[in-house]
Parts: structure tokens; sequence; C-alpha cells
């Protein structure tokens, strides 16, 4: 393949070397005004802070201990906070390591030309931000506002996304919904006239049966729901988990079904058409709140359990007997929405699907299913009105994924080639905040090209992630535990409000996101919409209008607030109208049906692999969130590196072991950069293997993850986009064992 304009760069010595450079004359306002009692902290005893974790978008509010020296020595949970009752995962009492972890990002980088190729030079805050500044000016300028777009992921998003309303853009994606949950939030809304969101509302602590279809609670640690299905097992609840690998919650559950992957459509059609021909639905709640039930009826006619056992390979018997413990336990039943769930492209209507099996089970609103969930409303602090832009993602989209309600990511790296654009709605500058693209984006071909043709790119970061290669400008971020951050306002059955403060001042010369985003708004002009000097007064401003203020917060952590919208569950017999077009919850789908789609879930065969090759699944591990904790020193003495499962029929025919290496390589052949080991195990189908994402990494600053293990994005290379908002399927890719050594290093 040919250099790229835009070569990854390996931050080396030369990058981080020079000479020590001062903090300059730019101050981080508040950084110790609020860290210390008026005394002091004692030599002796501990101070604790109020956090919340920025691990993962659960965000367990807790408290940050320092001893008497200010050294951050351990998070604990807050018992107030229902996310998660005081208990932290182990992602969230390892994040001590990310403010410990050497191999942080310690200074402002600038990308410099080198006889030998580029590489980073060591820069003021002075300097690097006038640099940000103009550049996004004067691209501004050339090719209008629009032509910034930010990618953003975690609490620095909020800041820069004023930054990029005020320029005038709203080029704003979070990866998060192309390349996880849209699907569900679309097919959902296309059923109740109302999305999932984030944590998902389920009633896990009262439900009598819990399914799980591709959804691993226990290694994707939703805190509270692990918790309170832990609760319901001890209770007796029903577990039905369906996945083709011996998940751990596959361990506790009463039923396990290893359905052959890409079938999953299939079952459920089977599961409604016998709730529905054996008139094991809920009648009252069907007929008092839904519509469509007569096409439905008839749309799954056909669709048998015995149709559906020559496609899932799950037994007839099974699949009756697996969906009459869900009538049993009705309405206090759920068929969870699950998270990650881009999967074969046509994944909106298998989460159509989902949704309209838990109408008939009658759990929407229920006690044991789905809770009305509500959330703080903070009052937004005082700035004028944000100018409207030119033209924004969804003038990209060409008719495509018109059901799409925020913003596609894969639309906005289109939109950056300059050469495969017809009109003069070209984006030239990407600020990214957060999120590794390219271990988060499934077409690498694709966003090489992206780089290649933009003119600038900002990195706000916490570490030397594989996207910081690619910067032009790297801005250090410092972690969640030394900065201020907006106010939490999650949905939950009650509303709660939770403070981050800083438990000690910024290491090195990292800066809290809403500080850079503040002086880049001063040195572009937008001053009014950053009409603060430090970050504390907005959040003193917003909790005084809520009864509060900042120095009751920083005592508390947490406040709870009256709730304000209607009741947790549907009353006995009371009329309800939902936020779709009949005003019912719809089984035939009109927003669907207006849009040019199915108004019902049709099963599609999806293809199977090769002979020799194995469909690549990929997964979680309970102690590492993606790929953002792979360097984290706390969470690698948990788990250093991935490996491969193997079923033994097929290490049988390949001649493997445990703990041999080998390479992957998948249909368009494609060969993994580094090798992984595997692990022989039952636990996993024979047309299958199983290795979990986020390692693998390929930059060498990452001193403990640097090829370890294997990066499954890279063997992602089929990716079948869903139609109807444009989510990225990434399991259609298939892969089989190099077994040479190819003395390979990971690619520039």
């Amino acid at each position: 393949m040919k250099n790229s304009r835009r070569d990854f760069i390996r931050i080396s010595a030369l990058g981080l070397g020079g000479v020590a450079l001062g903090v300059g004359s730019i101050r981080w306002a508040g950084a110790t005004t609020l860290l210390d009692g008026e005394d002091g902290v004692p030599d002796a005893g501990m101070q604790r802070y109020p956090t919340f974790c920025e691990v993962c978008f659960w965000k367990c509010a807790g408290w940050t201990y320092t001893d008497g020296q200010g050294r951050i020595t351990k998070i604990l949970g807050n018992a107030d906070d229902p996310h998660c009752n005081g208990r932290l995962c182990p992602r969230g009492t390892g994040g001590v390591g990310m403010y410990y972890d050497e191999d942080r990002l310690k200074w402002p980088l600038i990308r410099v030309p080198g006889a030998e190729g580029d590489t980073f030079r060591r820069a003021s805050w002075e300097e690097a931000l006038d640099l940000v500044a103009r550049r996004l000016k004067e691209i501004s300028a050339k090719h209008g506002h629009e032509s910034v777009a930010l990618f953003n992921h975690g609490s620095a998003g909020h800041h820069l996304s004023t930054l990029l309303n005020a320029m005038g853009s709203d080029n704003i994606a979070a990866p998060s919904y192309a390349q996880c949950r849209g699907p569900r939030e679309v097919g959902f809304l296309g059923t109740f006239g109302a999305s999932v969101g984030s944590p998902e509302p389920t009633d896990i602590r009262d439900t009598r049966c819990l399914v799980l279809i591709g959804s691993h609670l226990g290694e994707n640690m939703h805190n509270g729901q692990v918790q309170e299905m832990a609760d319901a097992i001890d209770r007796g609840a029903t577990i039905i988990t369906v996945d083709p690998r011996f998940s751990t919650v596959a361990s506790k559950s009463r039923f396990w079904l290893p359905i052959k992957p890409a079938t999953d459509l299939a079952l459920l059609l089977a599961w409604i058409h016998v709730l529905i021909y054996e008139e094991r639905y809920d009648k009252d709640y069907v007929a008092r709140y839904t519509e469509g039930f007569d096409q439905l009826r008839e749309h799954v006619k056909a669709m048998t359990p015995e149709w559906a056992y020559g496609i899932t390979t799950i037994t007839p018997e099974q699949i009756r007997e697996t969906a009459r413990a869900m009538a049993d336990a009705s309405p206090a039943v759920i068929v969870h929405p699950g998270r990650h769930v881009t999967w074969y492209g046509d994944d909106t209507q298998r989460s159509r699907a989902i949704a309209i099996l838990n109408a008939l089970l009658g759990s929407w609103g229920r006690r044991g299913g789905f809770y009305f969930k509500t959330a703080p409303k903070i009052p937004h602090f005082p700035m004028p009105e944000f100018p409207s832009p030119r033209w924004t993602w969804k003038d990209k989209l060409n008719g495509r994924y018109p059901l799409a309600d925020l913003a596609v990511s894969n639309v906005l790296v289109e939109a950056s080639i300059a050469e495969e654009q017809t009109d003069d709605k070209v984006v030239k500058a990407w600020i990214v905040a957060g999120t590794n693209l390219p271990l988060t984006m499934p077409d690498k071909e694709q966003l090489i090209r992206a780089f290649d043709s933009l003119e600038f790119v900002v990195v706000v970061d916490t570490m030397p992630m594989e996207i910081t290669g690619y910067a032009d400008v790297i801005l250090p971020e410092c972690t969640y535990l030394e900065r201020y951050d907006e106010l939490r306002d999650s949905p939950h059955r009650e509303p709660w409000v939770a403070l981050r403060m800083p438990a000690t001042e910024p290491r090195w010369e990292t800066r809290p996101a809403w500080w850079i985003a503040k002086q880049l708004g001063d040195r572009m002009g937008l001053k009014a919409w950053f009409n603060y000097s430090d970050y504390t007064e907005v959040l003193d401003w917003q909790l005084r209008q809520l009864g509060s203020s900042l120095e009751e917060m920083q005592q508390k952590g947490m406040m709870k607030l009256e709730r304000a919208s209607g009741t947790l569950y549907l009353e006995e017999g009371q009329d309800f109208a939902f936020n779709t077009p009949s005003g019912k919850i719809e089984f035939y789908s009109h927003m669907f049906e207006a849009a040019g789609f199915d108004p019902m879930p049709v099963f599609t065969a999806h293809p199977q692999p090769p002979d020799g090759y194995y469909r690549l699944i990929y997964g979680r591990a309970p102690m590492h969130t993606f790929s953002r904790t792979a360097n984290n020193p706390n969470l690698t003495d948990l788990m250093e590196e991935n490996n491969v499962w193997v079923n033994p029929k097929t290490a049988r025919v390949w001649g493997l072991r445990n703990g041999q290496e080998v390479y992957l390589k998948n249909q368009d052949e494609v060969v993994s950069s580094f090798p992984v080991k595997v692990r022989v195990t039952e636990r996993i189908r024979w047309d299958s293997v199983y290795i979990v994402h986020g390692f693998g990494h390929s930059n060498k600053w990452l001193s403990r993850a640097f090829g370890k293990g294997l990066n499954d994005s890279e063997l992602i290379t089929n990716v079948m986009v869903d139609p109807i908002m444009g989510g990225t399927g990434m399991r259609g890719n298939f892969v089989t064992f190099v077994t040479e050594d190819l003395g390979k290093e990971a690619e520039a």
C-alpha cells in the first residue's frame, strides 16, 4: 500500500524529549482553590472528593480518596447512587490506574516534517492552542464553518460540542450510535415511540424472566444491571441466554441456546409465533395499547419453531419451552435490547422484533419489565443562541438512512474524502476527543482515505491511542479524577444529579476539556459562549437553580430531585398515548412503512463461512472497556491480552493446542498484525471463533498494551450497513488460522 500523506506517527523519544517547558502564562483557573479544606488536608487521614466514573458510559457515582500527601489512593462507590448502589465494578475501582499511568500524554505535541518522516515535538499550550485556533479559523473561512467536524465519546464531547455549535457547525458524531447502539434506538422508537437510551430502563430487580440475546451481562459490566441480575437469580428468576458462546451469564442461566450466528431474527419471529398461536401473549395489554396485531399474526403464521430449527439449529422443543417460560413470567419479563447491536446490516429490524416480543408479553411500562425512566432537567447556563449551519450531516445522506436520528459517524468520514464528493459540502478538519477511531471505525481503508484528504486533525485525549498518530496537534486532557465536568444527568427510576470534581491537580501539563474548549473559543472570537472564568461558575449556577450549590454538592456528591414525568409504571387500566403515528404500540410500524421499509421484521439469510473459515465473534471482558483500558496498570494485572476461543473439533482439524500462537487471516486476505494465543474450549460453537475486543495496540508508547493480543478491528473489512439508520454491521467477517511465524510487525 502506498504511503499515506498523513503517516501514522509512533510517538517516540524525539517527540517526548527536549528542554522542559514551563506551564506558561496560561493558568488553569480554580486548579487548587477547591481542593483543600480551610485548614488544609491533615497529614494523617484521608480526604474524599465526589466523582462519577469515566471508564464506561454507566457513569457510576463514587468518591475519590487521597492520603495526607494528596495522593489518590482509591475510588469507592457512592451508596446513594442507583447506578451502582455503592459498589463499583473492576473498571471503576481500577480508574486510579488511569491517573498513575506513566504512558499518559503529558504535554501538547505538534506534528513536524522530517527527512525520515513526520514526528512530533513538544509545544507549550500557548503555541498549540494558537495553532489550533488559527487553523480552524482559516479552514472555516475557506470552506465554511460546517467543514469542521467533531468525533467524540465521553464528557469532553459536551464542551467541544459547544465550541463547534458556536462556530456554526453541527457535524458532531459519537461512534457509539452508528457503531454500537443506534439500531435498537430506532427499532424501539418505531414500536413504542420511545428509544431505549443509556442506561437501559430494564426493571431487572423485579423481573421473573430475563432474556439475553447477544447481551453479555457480567462481562459487559453494566454495573446496576449486573447487580440486579444477581439478585434476580437468587430469587429464582429464569435467565434465558441466546449466544453461540457459553458466556459467563450463560453459566448462570436456566436455558442456554447456542444459536447459529446470523440467525437470531428467525428465533425471535418463531418466539412471536408461539406466543400468538398458543395464545400466551398478554391479551388485555395487547387489546388496550397496541395496533396491528392481526397483521402480525398473519405475518408470522408460517414462522414456526420447526421453520426456525432449520435456520438456527435450536430445536422446536427448546423454542417452545423458552417462549412459554417468558409467557409464564409475563408481564415481569424482559427481552433485553442489548447494547452493541450492529451485527449483520438488518439490525434495526432485529431490534424491532425484540421490541414486538416485549410488547406481546406486556412488559413495556410494567413492573419487572421496562420502567418509564426519568432524568433531571438541568438548566442551561446562559449563552447566546447558536448560529444556524448552512448544512449538516443530514445533507450528506443523499436519501440513505432516513430514520437516523443522530449523526452517523461513517457519513462524516465519507464527507471528509474530498475527491468523492459531488458538492461543496466537504469536511476538511476533525476534532477527535476520547474515541480511538482506528479501533472503532470498521472500514480502515476509508478512514485512511479521509485522513489523507483532511487539512487538519486535532486530538484531545488522555492516552497516546492509535488516533493520536494521525493528529497534527495533540492536546493532552487530564483524567476524570483531576477535573470538573458537566453534571451527570443520566436517566433512571428517579432523577439524580451527580458531581465530578478534581481530587488533585492535573499531572504534568494536562488540562480539562472545559478549559481547552474555552481557550480555543476565546481565541476564535467565541467568548460569548464561554462566559465564565472557571467551569465551577457554571456548576454553581446550575446547582443553585436546582436548590443546591457547588459547596453543598462537594460534600454530598449527589442530589435527588422530584420525579416530574409521570409514573414509574403503567397503572391498572390506565389510558396511555404512545409517541407513534397511531398513538399505540405499533406491531405494524407506520414510521417504517412511510420510510419505504418493511413494517414488520422479515428474516433474510446471511452468508455463512466458506470452508476452512470461521465467523469472527468479538466481545467484552469485565475488567476492560473497549480499547480505552488496555494499558491501565491496574487492569492489565487482571487481563493483559486477549486470546482466541476455538472449539476442540476445530482445533483437532487444525492441530491447534492451548497457548499456541497463531495469526488470523480474514476473507479479504488481511492478516492480523500480531499473533494471538489459542484457547481450546467447548464454550464456543465449532463454526465460530471468539476474541475480546480492544487489544493488539500498535502504538509503541503504550508500553503495557503494545503488541499484546490481537486487534479484531483490522480484520473487520466486510461491513454490512443498515439501510434504515446507517449502523455498520461488523459480524459478517470470517477468519482462518495462519500457523507459520510471519515475523510481522504492526503496520505504521
